[in-house]
C-alpha cells in the first residue's frame, strides 16, 4: 500500500510541473544492534540540461569512510583529528551488495568503493527526458565519532549515506569532506523507513505519516533514528506556526528559555528575509557547528568563570543555528562556492539581532565586573572589557589579517583554513552586508534580500546575478564587491587632517585603492552624541576634502566600531580640540591587550626572569606589541639583576613587510641587543641584525618554509682564568639558515640547514626530524644531525659541535646556567647538535653525525636511544651511544631523561647517577600558542 501511495505521489508531482526535478524513492530497513541498513531505491533522473547525456553520475559518499585513502581522512588529519585514521575495521563505513539497473542494463558491482559512480548509457538521454534507475544495496554505517554522522549504539544519524544523482554539470569527481556540503539539492524525496517498534525518527523532510517522509529540499535529507524521544517546540508568528524539531533532548532550563525566545527569533528573521518555513530541524551536530562563538564560560582547572548568563547563551546560540537553517532552506546554495553568501547573510542577521537586543552587551560579558581579586576588578583595565559584543566580527578579521593568513572571501570553502571559515566567510562578509545595509537603509536592504530569496526559491544561486541586483539596489555603492571578493582585502581609509572653516569641518581623507568604496564619517561630542555622514568615492587614491558640520565635535572617526573590514584602523581617528588636535593621544597600558586604534598605545609589562648569575631578574617591558600582530614593533626591557645589583636588559625594533599576494608571507628586518651575565660577575653584550623571509603557505597546510640571515656581535667580560685559557672576548658571527616544517598529524617532519662563519671558522650543519604516530597518541621520533667544519682555526672549543651539551656561544638557548659545570643547572639539556642525553664530556671540532630515537613506552614514559660518530683533529673517529627512559611531564616543554645504558656502561650503578639525570625546559609562550592553534591556521 505504501509503495502504491509513493507511486501516486511521484505521478502527481510529475503532472504538476516537477518534471525537471529528480524524483528519489527510498525504502530503508534499520535493525536493532546492527550497523547495516538495507536499501531499496528508485531514481527518476531528469535531464535538466539543454544537451543529450551519454552518462549519469551517482554520488556514493559513504565510500569516504572505507579506508585511509580518502579525501575525508586527509581533511580530518588537517583538522588534527586522527580517529578515522586509527579506526578499527568494524567502525568504518562501506557500501555492500550493490546492484544498479537502468531498464534492462545491469551495471558492474565493482562501483561500491567509488565515491563517484559513472554509468554509461546505451542510448543518449535527451533534454527533458526522464530515466528510471533502480538500486539495491546495503549500507554499513560508520561510527558517528568521525563526523557525527553515523551510528552510536542504537542511534543512527543518516546524512550523505544514500546514493544520489549528481547534477549533470558536475562532470568531475566530487568527494565528501564533511564541510556541510550540498550533495544533491533540489530533489523530490520520498523516504520510508522500517525501524524497530517504539523507535523514533526525525527528519528535515515533512513527515506525512509515521516513518513516511516526502518533500522537496534545497539541501540534503537528514534522518535521526533513535530509541529516545526528543523535544520539539511549536512557535507561532503572525498566525503561522513553525515547528522547531530537535534531534536531542533539551534541558528544562533550555526549553524554558527557548519557549520565550523562539517566537522572538522567528519574528525577527521573518521581518528580515520575508519568510519562515513550516519546519526547522536542528541536530546536535548542526547546533555545535553553528554555535555563536565566544559565549562559553572560561575554565581554569576546577574554576569556572561565566561570561554570559544561560538565557543569553541559549538565545544567541539558537539564533545562530536557526537563522542559518532557514537561509539554507530558502534557495539552493553550493556550500563550496556560495559559502560567503549563505554565511554572510546568516552573520548579517546575527549583527542586526545584536544591534536590536544586545547593543550594549560587552565582548567579555559580565566577567570584568564579576571577576574580583582582593576587592579589585583586574579585567577592567583592559580595552577588551570595553569592546562591544558586536565588534567581535571586525576583531576576528583583524586578528587573522594582521598575520597575513587571511584568504579571499571567494576562496572555495574546502580551501579555507578553519579560522578563515569563520573570520572570512562569516565575519568579513557579514560585516560587508551590514555596512551596505546601514548605508542604503536597513529596511531597503532587507526588502532586497526578501525579494531575491522569494524570486529564487528552489533555484540555484547565481552569484553574479545576486551581485548585479545588489549593485542596482544600493545605487552602485556595492559595485566594488565583485572585485573585492576575488582578492585579499587590504583596503584602508586614512583620516589625514581637518580644518575648521566657519561652521564646518573640512576633513581630508584618502584611500589606498582605486575601488569605489563608500565610507562612514562620524563626529562625536563630549557627551558621546554622534552625527553620521555617508560618502561615496571615485577611482582616485588622492586625499579628498569632505565638508561636514562641526556640531561641537571633539572627535572625528571613519568607519567606527570596525563597521568596514579595513586593513588598519589606527589612522581612522582624530581629535578636534586641545594639544592632540589633528593627532592621536598616547596611552600607557599594563599588560597585553586588544589594541585600541584610537590611541598610540605603549604597553608596560612587569617581567620576572631568572638565571644562575643574575638570579632573580625584575624588569619592566616597554612595547607596542598588542595581542594583534603589527608591522612595526619595538620592545625594550630594563631588568634589575638581584644577583649582581646592576641593571641588565634587552630590546629591539623590527619591521615586517606583508604583501597580500606574493611568494612570501612576511619579510622581517630588525635589530636587537641584550646585556646579561653568563658567569659569576661576567657579563656579555650582544647585538644582532637580522632578516627573515617566511614563504607563503596554504593556510590549510601544516607546511612552513623560512629563510634567515643574521649578523651577531658579541662582547664578553673575561676574568684572569678565562684570559689564561685564551677565551674569546669579542667575536662576530654570520649565520644563514633555511628551515622546512611539516606539522601534519601522523607523519611530522622538519628539516633545517645552517651555514655559520666568522674569521676563525666556517661550518655547515643539517638537521632532520621525523615523528610518526604509529598508534593513537603513541609516537616514535627520529632525529638526524650532521655537522662539518669547512675550516677551523679557533683557539678553544667554544665553537665546537656539542655532543651531550651545547656551547651557547650565540646566547640563543634559554639556559638557566650558561657556564654551569655542576649542580642542577648543568643538567639542563638542549636537544641540539649531537643531542646525546648521557654526559660524555667531549666536543667535536672536525665533524659529527648523530641519530636520536625516542618512542612511546607507557603513559608518560618514553624510551630513547642515541648513536653517532664524531671526529676531532688528530684523533680517529669515535662511536658512542646511549639509551634510557624519558618522563614527559609536559610533552615537548618539560621532560626529564634518566640514562640507563651507554658507551660509559650501566649508568644507574654510578655513584653520581643523580647528576646524570637531565631535563629539558622550554619557556616559550609563542611555541605553546602555536602548538594549540594547529589545525586552525
Amino acid at each position: 500500500m505504501k509503495r502504491f501511495l509513493c507511486g501516486l505521489v511521484f505521478f502527481l508531482g510529475f503532472v504538476v510541473g516537477h518534471a525537471q526535478q529528480n524524483q528519489i524513492f527510498i525504502q530503508a530497513k534499520i535493525t536493532e544492534n546492527n550497523p547495516n541498513v538495507k536499501v531499496s531505491q528508485e531514481i527518476d533522473f531528469s535531464n535538466s540540461t539543454d544537451r543529450p547525456l551519454n552518462q549519469i553520475k551517482l554520488l556514493n559518499w559513504i565510500a569516504a569512510y572505507q579506508s585511509r585513502n580518502t579525501a575525508l581522512l586527509g581533511r580530518k588529519l588537517e583538522d588534527r583529528k586522527s580517529d578515522l585514521y586509527f579506526a578499527k575495521p568494524h567502525e568504518l563505513g562501506s557500501l555492500e551488495n550493490l546492484e544498479i539497473r537502468i531498464g534492462d542494463q545491469l551495471f558492474d558491482k565493482n562501483h561500491s568503493s567509488e565515491q563517484n559512480i559513472f554509468l554509461p548509457l546505451e542510448k543518449s538521454l535527451q533534454p527533458g527526458e526522464v530515466l528510471k534507475i533502480t538500486l539495491n544495496y546495503t549500507l554499513r554505517i560508520p561510527s558517528a565519532k568521525f563526523t557525527d554522522y553515523g551510528t552510536e549504539g542504537n542511534r543512527f544519524y543518516l546524512k550523505y549515506f544514500f546514493i544520489v544523482p549528481d547534477a549533470p554539470e558536475n562532470n568531475g569527481n566530487r568527494e565528501f569532506l564533511d564541510i556541510d556540503e550540498n550533495e544533491s539539492p533540489g530533489n523530490n524525496w520520498t523516504v520510508i523507513l522500517d525501524v524497530p517498534a517504539n523507535w523514533n525518527v526525525k527528519s528535515n523532510l515533512k513527515e506525512l505519516q509515521p516513518n513516511y517522509f516526502q518533500g522537496i529540499l534545497n539541501n540534503d535529507p537528514e534522518f535521526l533514528i533513535s530509541e529516545k524521544r526528543f523535544d520539539q517546540i511549536y512557535a507561532s508568528v503572525d498566525g503561522k506556526v513553525t515547528l522547531i524539531d530537535f534531534g536531542y533532548s533539551l534541558t528544562s532550563e533550555e526549553k524554558q528559555h527557548l519557549e520565550f525566545y523562539l517566537p522572538l527569533q522567528l519574528s525577527f528573521i521573518k521581518n528580515k528575509i520575508g519568510r519562515l518555513p513550516d519546519k526547522v530541524f536542528i541536530t546536535e551536530k548542526f547546533k555545535k557547528d553553528q554555535n555563536f562563538t565566544g559565549l562559553e564560560d572560561l575554565k581554569f582547572w576546577k574554576l569556572r568563570y561565566p561570561l554570559f548568563p544561560q538565557r543569553i547563551r541559549t538565545d544567541l546560540n539558537y539564533f545562530s543555528a536557526i537563522s542559518k537553517n532557514i537561509i539554507q532552506q530558502s534557495v539552493i546554495f553550493d556550500k563550496n562556492e556560495d559559502h560567503w553568501l549563505i554565511n554572510g547573510l546568516k552573520t548579517y542577521l546575527e549583527i542586526q539581532y545584536l544591534d536590536r537586543y544586545y547593543r550594549d552587551e560587552k565582548l567579555l560579558g559580565a566577567l570584568p565586573e564579576n571577576l574580583k581579586l582582593f576587592g579589585l576588578k583586574p579585567l577592567k583595565i583592559f580595552h577588551a572589557s570595553e569592546l562591544k559584543l558586536s565588534e567581535r566580527y571586525g576583531l576576528a578579521y583583524q586578528y587573522i589579517m594582521n598575520q597575513n593568513l587571511d584568504q579571499r572571501i571567494a576562496e572555495p570553502f574546502y580551501q579555507l583554513s578553519n579560522f578563515n571559515g569563520s573570520a572570512i566567510s562569516h565575519f568579513e562578509m557579514g560585516s560587508l552586508f551590514s555596512f551596505l545595509a546601514e548605508k542604503m537603509g536597513n529596511e531597503k536592504f532587507d526588502d532586497f534580500i526578501t525579494d531575491y530569496l522569494k524570486q529564487n526559491a528552489h533555484n540555484k544561486v547565481d552569484q553574479k546575478d545576486f551581485l548585479d541586483r545588489l549593485t542596482l539596489a544600493t545605487g552602485y555603492s556595492s559595485e566594488f564587491l565583485e572585485q573585492f571578493l576575488q582578492r585579499k582585502n587590504r583596503v584602508n581609509f586614512d583620516l589625514k587632517k581637518f580644518k575648521k572653516i566657519g561652521d564646518e569641518f573640512q576633513v581630508k581623507i584618502s584611500k589606498n585603492t582605486d575601488q569605489q568604496i563608500p565610507f562612514k564619517l562620524e563626529t562625536i561630542n563630549k557627551e558621546g552624541e554622534k552625527s553620521e555622514f555617508w560618502f561615496d568615492t571615485d577611482h582616485s587614491r588622492k586625499a579628498i576634502t569632505y565638508n561636514i558640520p562641526q556640531a561641537n565635535a571633539e572627535k572625528i572617526v571613519v568607519n567606527s566600531e570596525y563597521i568596514f573590514p579595513e586593513n588598519n584602523f589606527r589612522d581612522n581617528y582624530l581629535y578636534t580640540k586641545g594639544i592632540y588636535a589633528n593627532t592621536k593621544k598616547v596611552k600607557l597600558k599594563l599588560f597585553k591587550d586588544i589594541p585600541n586604534p584610537e590611541f598610540n598605545e605603549i604597553y608596560l609589562n612587569p617581567r620576572l626572569s631568572f638565571n644562575a648569575y643574575d638570579n632573580i631578574l625584575l624588569g619592566l617591558n616597554f612595547r607596542n606589541i598588542s595581542l594583534f600582530e603589527q608591522k612595526f614593533n619595538y620592545t625594550f626591557t630594563p631588568y634589575f639583576s638581584s644577583g649582581t645589583g646592576t641593571m641588565t636588559g634587552s630590546g629591539g625594533i623590527s619591521y615586517s613587510f606583508q604583501p597580500a599576494e606574493s611568494f612570501y608571507r612576511s619579510l622581517d628586518f630588525g635589530i636587537t641587543g641584550s646585556y646579561f651575565h653568563y658567569d659569576f660577575d661576567l657579563s656579555y653584550r650582544k647585538l644582532t641584525l637580522f632578516g627573515n623571509l617566511s614563504f607563503s603557505k596554504n593556510p590549510r597546510s601544516a607546511i612552513g618554509r623560512s629563510l634567515g640571515i643574521s649578523y651577531n656581535f658579541f662582547d664578553r667580560d673575561l676574568n684572569p682564568k678565562k684570559m689564561d685559557q685564551n677565551e674569546y672576548s669579542r667575536y662576530n658571527l654570520w649565520s644563514v639558515g633555511y628551515a622546512y616544517s611539516d606539522r601534519r598529524m601522523i607523519h611530522e617532519k622538519y628539516f633545517s640547514g645552517n651555514f655559520l662563519f666568522m674569521e676563525d671558522f666556517q661550518r655547515i650543519s643539517a638537521e632532520a626530524f621525523y615523528r610518526w604516530e604509529f598508534r593513537q597518541n603513541k609516537k616514535i621520533s627520529f632525529r638526524f644531525f650532521g655537522g662539518l667544519f669547512l675550516n677551523n682555526h679557533t683557539r678553544n672549543n667554544l665553537f665546537d659541535y656539542g655532543i651531550s651539551k651545547v656551547s651557547n656561544f650565540a646566547f640563543s638557548y634559554g639556559l638557566l646556567g650558561q657556564s654551569a659545570t655542576s649542580g642542577i643547572f648543568s643538567q639542563q639539556l638542549i636537544i641540539a647538535d649531537g643531542g646525546f642525553k648521557s654526559y660524555f664530556g667531549q666536543t667535536a671540532n672536525q665533524w659529527i653525525t648523530a641519530v636520536n630515537v625516542d618512542g612511546h613506552l607507557w603513559k608518560m614514559f618514553n624510551l630513547y636511544a642515541d648513536a653517532g660518530l664524531y671526529k676531532n683533529h688528530h684523533f680517529n673517529p669515535k662511536f658512542i651511544w646511549d639509551s634510557g627512559v624519558k618522563l614527559k611531564v609536559v610533552p615537548d616543554f618539560l621532560e626529564v631523561y634518566f640514562p640507563v645504558q651507554s658507551s660509559l656502561g650501566f649508568e644507574p650503578s654510578f655513584k653520581d647517577y643523580g647528576t646524570r639525570i637531565r631535563f629539558t625546559l622550554t619557556v616559550n609562550f609563542s611555541a605553546i600558542t602555536n602548538y594549540f592553534r594547529r589545525g586552525w591556521f
